[in-house]
Order: structure tokens, then C-alpha cells, then sequence
């Protein structure tokens, strides 16, 4: 008979429902006093009022009243324990990973000797105000061209580029210049309209040195007419990209981004654990993945700052949960104000039980660095990234610091996709039958398998993406960008 319930860790003072429970049923040793829906958590012994929730080993939140063995345990009897600035001691541990196999990926090799996954022709807005220019230049393009002999033609809109100051303005040029260099793009129009605050001069001088047969720059107001030209120059650029050809590499040249949304009680207990699982082996043959979400690190923090490889990441990593909650406080706001009513739907109680179940992607391989806003990720690992939560702003962010895909795992379901492959992972069967045309995989299968069987699964899915197997949001063309804004808009 499959398992109703799971004990994550033999600390715990909760048990979760791996199916719906029926008052009167006995699990884990207690009678249930009362139903139990799927994801959701239940008492494993009497409560008192004001001593911590245990999951995964760890407190997630105090009772807010006395609970008694086999009562719901949830958001009405339950609080946070979050709330200022903690003290946190570098109290580092070694991290040993298993030894994984090489695998070999199929990749564009670019000229500066990055790889990329994808031989993409992209629009890239300066500014809002041309949005609809660079989507009429895409379909002018394929109408008239087509798209044989590379790997599609697409533009990433959004609404900033002007009335923008300090911070914001800063980070939307940032992350629009690392789009620009990103090497699953195979050459790049980078299209502006002339009066915005994000000046194409400025924004092409930050680039550096670039291929100008592959990177193109056009000014709306400079000509008479922006679609006919903006055309001609992806022509001339789609010459270069059907010169491309994919070569076979080691799988470690590969940087995985590691992201969750909508996230269910079963988040903790399936999905992200493989995915941990896969960021473990990706480091241990010498690549690299990349967590991010930092108030989902919050109540978790400590755990990955005890698996930092020197103190200098240990401060690191220090700043980047300080900094966030402090913008928090800035904005005044609550440090603890998460999960979403749909994470509670599934059984995510507080911020910390989401984040314990988040970090769980994160594996158990050692913290080699910490990115911030305007950086790339550059050392072999497990990096951190700074950002928020929001999918399209974190998997922005991902791409952004030079992630060629992401591994997006999800209870709820979503069709969302990024500007990189962003591959899908249920954390439910349920969810996976009924959403085909969003999920790529079905982690719930660890339920009724194993998690070495899965992994195995997923590195074959992973290695086939690479070599370009289109993910579910690529098909769906589901492509976007959102860029983190925390200032004013003039």
C-alpha cells in the first residue's frame, strides 16, 4: 500500500499527508481529529501554546494555541518566528558530495568560449516605448525570412528604459547588457527609440567589445522607417547564426538555475529535494547551479551560511539576507509576509516552511559564492543569487547572471517561462496529468519509485534540453522578462 503520510525528519513534531486523510484514520501512530487534506500537516503529539512547529528539523513556527495530537496543524493555530535582524555564527560544515558520472551536452561554442544551449536571434528593447516596433520587426522577419537554420526569432518586452532613477535605472540597463552578451543568443538587435533615459550610446559603451556582426544596434528616431531596417539588420545577423553548428562538451560547462512557484506542501518532500539532488551532481562533475528567491531563504538562512566555503562568503551571504530585509522594513512591510494564499491552499504554513522546503533545491554541496544585482555568476558551484521570489523577476535574474536554463519546480502549476528554457517540474502526479502542456516532469514519481531513478530521468531530460529539445514554455512560446524595480517612476 503507497504511503498516506510522511515524518520528513525524526526531530518533528508534525507529520504531512502524502493523500487526503479521513478523521478517525490512524497515521504515524495517531488517530486523526479530524480530515486532513493532501500537502497539509498534522500534530504528532500534544502542542502547547507558544513552543515551535518542528519540520524538517528545524522550527517553522510557534502554536498559537494548545494542539492536540492529530489536529490540523496550520495558518489558524500557528505563527511565524520571523521578524528582525538575527545574529548568525559561521559554524561551517563539510559538505561531501558523491561522485557523479559525465555526461556529454550538445552546445554552441561562442567566440569568447562561453557555450550556449540555444542559437536564438533576439530583440532587446532599451525602452518600453518600442515594445511594439520589436514585436512588428520579429513577426515582419519570419514572415518575410523564416527561421530555418537557427533556433527562432524573439523579443523580450518590457516597460522601463526611462523615468527611471539611481537603483532601478542602474539595474535595468544591467540586466538588459548581460542579455545582450548571453550565449544562448546567437546574435542580438538591440533596438531603442532616441529621447529615453537609457541612452543607446551609454547602454553600448557598457557592453564592451562586441561581435558587430552578431550585435547590432538601432535607434527608432534616427531613421524613416524602424521596421524595414530593424528587418534587414536580423537578416544580416541571421547569416552569422546559420554558420552555427553544436559541438559535444562535458555537462559541467552547464549553469542550472534552481527556482520554485506555486509551491505545495508536497514542494518540500519531492520536487526540490530531486532537484537538490541534480544541483549535488552537477557540482560534484565540476558545474554549476544557482539558487535564488532570498526571502525564501529566510528562516533557512543559517543552514546555507554553514555551508559556505570560507568566511568571506559566509559575510556574503550575510548581506544578502540583511539587505533584503531590510528592504522589507524599508517599504514597511512585514519580514515574514509570505506564502501566497495558493502555497497556504497546499499546506505551506509560514515563510519558514516554505523556506525549508525551498532550500531544499540547493542540495548539500558546499556555497562556493554570492552573486549581487549587476554581477555573473563566475565560479564553478553553488552560487546564490540575489533577488525576490517573483518567478519572472527571479528567473530574469537567473538568465541575467548567465544560467542557460532553469529547473522550475511547482505544486500549483504555471505555464510561465523565462528568456532561457525554464523546465517544469510537478511536485504532484495529479498536477502532471492534468497540466501535460505546462510540466516537462513529474517528480511525484519519487512517491512510487525512488529519487536515484528520478535524478537519472531528469539528468537524461536535462542533457536532451541542452541539445535542444524545446521545454514546455518554448513550445507554449510562454518567453518573458521582468526587471526587479524598488525606486521611484517619474
Amino acid at each position: 500500500m503507497a504511503k498516506r503520510s510522511i515524518i520528513i525528519n525524526s526531530a518533528d513534531n508534525v507529520a504531512v499527508a502524502l493523500c487526503d486523510l479521513k478523521k478517525g484514520q490512524t497515521e504515524q501512530g495517531v488517530t486523526l481529529a479530524e480530515d486532513i487534506t493532501k500537502g497539509h500537516k498534522f500534530a504528532l503529539r500534544d502542542i502547547k501554546r507558544g513552543e515551535n512547529i518542528i519540520k524538517y528539523g528545524t522550527p517553522i513556527a510557534h502554536a498559537t494555541e494548545d494542539i492536540s495530537a492529530g489536529r490540523h496543524v496550520h495558518t489558524h493555530n500557528v505563527k511565524t518566528n520571523l521578524n528582525e535582524n538575527l545574529e548568525y555564527t559561521y559554524d561551517r560544515v563539510e559538505c561531501a558530495l558523491p561522485e557523479g558520472r559525465m555526461r556529454k551536452v550538445n552546445v554552441y561554442r561562442r567566440k569568447d568560449g562561453n557555450v550556449g544551449i540555444r542559437n536564438e536571434l533576439w530583440i532587446i528593447p532599451t525602452v518600453g516605448c518600442v515594445n511594439g516596433q520589436a514585436k512588428e520587426i520579429v513577426e515582419t522577419f519570419r514572415q518575410k525570412y523564416g527561421e530555418e537554420g537557427f533556433d527562432g526569432i524573439f523579443t523580450f518586452t518590457h516597460p522601463y528604459g526611462c523615468s527611471q532613477l539611481g537603483d532601478d535605472h542602474e539595474r535595468t540597463k544591467f540586466m538588459l547588457q548581460k542579455m545582450v552578451k548571453h550565449p544562448n543568443a546567437g546574435g542580438v538587435l538591440v533596438l531603442g527609440l532616441g529621447c529615453e533615459n537609457n541612452q543607446m550610446d551609454a547602454f553600448r559603451a557598457g557592453l564592451g567589445e562586441v561581435d558587430e556582426k552578431r550585435i547590432k544596434f538601432l535607434v527608432c528616431q534616427d531613421v524613416e522607417d524602424e521596421i524595414s531596417v530593424g528587418v534587414e539588420l536580423c537578416r544580416q545577423i541571421a547569416e552569422e547564426l546559420r554558420k552555427d553548428k553544436r559541438e559535444e562538451t562535458d555537462i559541467s560547462c552547464l549553469k542550472v538555475g534552481l527556482k520554485c512557484g506555486g509551491s505545495d506542501g508536497l514542494s518540500g518532500i519531492t520536487a526540490n529535494p530531486l532537484v537538490g539532488l541534480f544541483s549535488d551532481y552537477i557540482v560534484s562533475v565540476g558545474g554549476t547551479s544557482v539558487l535564488s528567491e532570498v526571502p525564501e531563504m529566510f528562516g533557512a538562512e543559517q543552514q546555507l551560511m554553514n555551508r559556505c566555503v570560507d568566511r568571506a562568503t559566509f559575510e556574503k551571504t550575510v548581506k544578502l539576507i540583511n539587505d533584503f530585509k531590510d528592504y522589507f522594513r524599508a517599504n514597511g512591510q512585514p519580514v515574514g509576509e509570505n506564502p501566497s494564499p495558493g502555497n497556504k491552499a497546499g499546506g505551506i504554513t509560514t515563510l519558514e516552511d516554505k523556506s525549508c522546503g525551498c532550500t531544499q533545491k540547493s542540495g548539500s554541496g558546499p556555497v562556493t559564492d554570492v552573486v549581487f544585482d549587476d554581477g555573473l555568476v563566475t565560479k564553478k558551484g553553488l552560487n546564490l543569487l540575489n533577488g525576490p521570489g517573483n518567478d519572472m523577476c527571479a528567473v530574469t535574474n537567473l538568465g541575467a547572471a548567465g544560467c542557460h536554463l532553469v529547473l522550475f519546480t511547482t505544486g500549483r502549476g504555471t505555464p510561465f517561462g523565462g528568456f532561457i528554457p525554464t523546465l517544469k517540474i510537478a511536485t504532484n502526479s495529479e498536477l502532471a496529468a492534468k497540466k501535460p502542456g505546462w510540466i516537462d516532469f513529474n517528480a511525484g514519481a519519487v512517491l512510487e519509485t525512488d529519487f536515484n531513478t528520478q535524478l537519472e530521468k531528469l539528468i537524461d531530460l536535462v542533457v536532451e534540453v541542452a541539445g535542444g529539445k524545446k521545454t514546455k514554455n518554448e513550445i507554449n512560446n510562454t518567453k518573458e522578462i521582468a526587471i526587479f524595480k524598488t525606486g521611484v517612476t517619474l
